[in-house]
């Protein structure tokens, strides 16, 4: 399949907001509001642009997205910079067909890129590992909210960036406006 990956333009933000909303129709373990947390995110200091991807195919249309954003891991005395991936998105008719994974590593490379050390998910236990997540709680790095433990997880970018880093993740208020 011929998909390009580029950082999302400003003129694509509702196109992009479609994009996730369709994403995520059939999905069973979503709310459906993954397309207005973007729409959120990007007007929040957690917004990174050039962590705002979509997947483009042959026709030059956007059939994926993803986006990475500020957040922080706080314990006591200490807060770490680190990054949320949250949401990732792919259009139901081209679903399964590797854009999503496309679009995570694009990402992680360009968050490595930008000087990143790492990047936290809430999501799938079997896919997320794939590109190197790890239980979070393997760095005592806990969710905010209640979550099974194997669904929040975490990567380093950089070879022990999460050596030294423990605590709570603090999202943005993106993610908690409802």
């Amino acid at each position: 399949m011929n998909i390009n990956i580029r950082q999302e333009l400003t003129k694509e933000y509702r196109l992009t907001e479609e994009v996730v909303k369709q994403s995520f129709l059939n999905e069973t373990f979503s709310d459906k509001t993954e397309h207005r947390l973007v729409h959120r995110i990007r007007k929040s200091d957690a917004f990174i642009p050039e962590l705002s991807l979509v997947a483009i195919n042959k026709d030059k249309e956007v059939v994926g997205h993803i986006l990475l954003s500020k957040i922080k891991i706080i314990n006591d005395n200490h807060s770490e910079e680190s990054l949320a991936l949250a949401p990732v998105s792919v259009l139901p008719d081209y679903q399964n067909k590797g854009i999503g994974r496309f679009l995570i590593l694009e990402s992680l490379k360009k968050a490595n890129e930008l000087g990143y050390n790492s990047v936290v998910v809430m999501g799938h236990p079997e896919y997320y590992p794939k590109f190197g997540f790890k239980k979070a709680s393997l760095w005592k790095i806990k969710a905010p909210f209640e979550v099974p433990e194997e669904t929040f997880m975490a990567l380093e970018l950089r070879e022990n960036a999460l050596d030294n880093v423990s605590g709570v993740v603090k999202y943005s208020s993106a993610f908690l406006t409802f």
